[in-house]
């Protein structure tokens, strides 16, 4: 993992917004970074993230790149013979976090590049067919495969969904007022 940590202040630091140049402007890089974190870790910062004096607004930029966190629930359970929840892992591609001078955080998704994701999907059948007569045949030979991706992707999905309302339902169980 490599995490890179910059801190700007002073008249340099107008580049980011005008608001830097008096409190600062903080970089922060994590790239390729492997967690396991327990449920309980994210249950328990409420308390370290309430504070009776409202602090200074620092404008930041937080970027996040090839990073996995697992997400393992280890309260007691509720009964004694379940196997119970299914770790959940949270895979990030590039998402980057801002902190503005109002004091808001932005939270922007990177994308790859059309043309790269083009390249890798892009079956080696589409390389070497004909423009004319071949592309027709081409394109119903790929029918069955991207249905066959559709629905891994629709059963993907379906257990997502089930883990986000398994979690849910355990966060309501220790907070009955949560609200996504």
């Amino acid at each position: 993992p490599e995490v890179c940590l910059r801190l700007e202040v002073g008249p340099n630091a107008a580049v980011h917004s005008p608001l830097a140049v008096q409190n600062g402007f903080l970089h922060m890089l994590v790239h390729s970074y492997t967690a396991e974190l327990f449920m309980s870790f994210l249950t328990n910062l409420g308390p370290f993230l309430e504070d009776e004096i409202i602090p200074e607004v620092i404008p930041m930029e937080i970027e996040v790149v090839d990073a996995k966190i697992t997400l393992k629930d280890d309260s007691p359970r509720v009964y004694p013979t379940s196997p119970g929840p299914i770790p959940i892992t949270l895979a990030v591609d590039h998402v980057i976090v801002k902190r503005k001078d109002d004091g808001v955080f932005y939270l922007t998704e990177q994308e790859k590049p059309v043309s790269v994701l083009q390249e890798q999907k892009a079956p080696a059948e589409c390389v070497l067919a004909a423009p004319a007569a071949g592309a027709r045949g081409v394109q119903l030979k790929e029918v069955p495969e991207l249905q066959r991706e559709l629905q891994t992707m629709k059963i993907a999905l379906a257990e997502a969904n089930m883990d986000k309302a398994r979690l849910l339902q355990e966060i309501r169980k220790y907070n009955p007022l949560f609200q996504l």
